[in-house]
């Protein structure tokens, strides 16, 4: 428990018992676990907190809990039990979902009907709809389909002081006021707990070509300029790194019809002119879930740039020129992960280059691990944009008390 709150931890796990139950709130270490049975237990569970000073740190499964700054909550939220697909309109394309629910069993119930959220999230088998949402997580798959921005068009949240909220709507075309659903996305719960999301679906992608095609740095990004500025139909690109091999690597992943499939490849061999292009499986797609593995296995820096496409070959450069391995993953659409692993450990240095180089352009670079031995440590958001003031503003709007994740996101929002 933090100084600052009015009662002691046993005094809290009783509030939380007498909402929840007793098989669902306990104590873990220094705070309080509680798994609420739906919005309104959420909604007590908050007023008792902003009423008693504590803080809370809504969670799913925890595979991006140590994303952003660190936070020591009082009361950690699980969403454990709103685990359900509520409703799958598959006529109309729209789906609404609890925020406890894994990504793989959403997708695999909305498979049963050729559909699909377009959306490929880091540890889909673990990770929570709403912990990919307050993550704002996505892969390359966002080439084609775009972010969770567009794909998502309502949400129920719980508000600090225990109001319940509801944004956007059921259907795909909706003019109900504000998205407030976008300002959410992404806000790392702090600025409210999200209990149900509403998606538009997509079909599921069939008659799918996976092509890798190998060579130097400079032809590939070349490359995957020319295929940005072709017709080409592609779902999704990325660009690989180095990882203990000579070159790099740019995957392309077509799903068109099979009467189209043999005119996409002679398009993509002529582009590719003495370029390697062999076909792949699926498996090129774990390439950044697996640079993660590795980033936690070998203790090195994991960050994530943001950046226009035109920019991805000078980032490159100043990776390629670090002492060290460096492994990176970039989507065609400018995001960037990487792992970096260096003798030296003087990480900061390396992500104020990166952070200076993008700034003109508003770019970013968020370090999503940081080995705890590097000195000194970088400003997990480095953020200095003139939007600072305003997103303060509309945290102490939201959350007067700073009861929800207080610190964790960018200016220790």
């Amino acid at each position: 428990m933090t100084t600052t709150t009015a009662i002691s931890l046993q005094e809290a796990l009783a509030g939380l018992v007498a909402i929840a139950g007793t098989d669902h709130a306990r104590l873990a270490g220094n705070r309080a676990h509680v798994a609420p049975a739906d919005a309104e237990e959420i909604a007590q569970i908050l007023r008792f907190a902003d009423a008693n000073t504590l803080s809370v740190i809504p969670t799913g499964s925890g595979t991006k809990l140590n994303w952003g700054n660190a936070v020591s909550p009082d009361i950690e939220l699980s969403l454990e039990r709103l685990n359900a697909l509520r409703e799958h309109a598959w006529e109309d394309l729209t789906c609404t979902v609890q925020a406890g629910c894994s990504w793989a069993t959403m997708q695999g119930n909305l498979a049963r009907h050729g559909q699909m959220v377009a959306l490929d999230p880091l540890w889909p088998e673990r990770a929570t709809v709403g912990g990919v949402v307050a993550s704002n997580d996505s892969g390359a798959l966002r080439l084609r389909y775009g972010g969770l921005r567009d794909l998502i068009i309502g949400m129920t949240l719980v508000l600090a002081d225990g109001s319940i909220a509801k944004t956007g709507g059921k259907v795909v075309k909706n003019v109900a006021g504000y998205d407030l659903h976008k300002l959410l996305t992404g806000s790392f719960g702090t600025l409210g707990v999200i209990t149900e999301v509403n998606f538009r679906l997509h079909p599921v992608e069939r008659h799918v070509q996976n092509w890798t095609i190998s060579g130097d740095r400079d032809s590939l990004i070349d490359l995957m300029m020319g295929v940005l500025a072709s017709t080409m139909q592609v779902s999704a690109m990325q660009l690989r790194g180095p990882q203990r091999q000579s070159s790099d690597r740019l995957d392309i992943r077509f799903a068109v019809r099979p009467e189209c499939q043999a005119r996409q490849k002679e398009q993509l061999h002529a582009m590719a002119a003495n370029l390697e292009m062999t076909p792949a499986g699926d498996e090129i797609w774990l390439a950044r879930e697996n640079l993660f593995n590795e980033g936690e296995a070998r203790d090195g820096l994991v960050f994530k740039a943001a950046m226009l496409p035109t920019q991805i070959a000078a980032i490159e450069k100043i990776l390629a020129a670090w002492p060290g391995e460096t492994i990176s993953v970039t989507q065609a659409t400018g995001i960037m992960t990487a792992a970096v692993f260096s003798g030296t450990l003087q990480y900061a240095m390396l992500i104020d280059e990166l952070r200076e180089t993008l700034r003109a352009s508003s770019g970013s670079v968020i370090v999503l691990r940081m080995p705890q031995s590097s000195s000194p440590q970088p400003d997990v958001w480095g953020c200095q944009s003139d939007a600072l003031p305003l997103m303060r503003e509309i945290k102490r709007r939201f959350d007067p008390n700073r009861v929800l994740s207080p610190g964790r996101f960018v200016g220790g929002i």
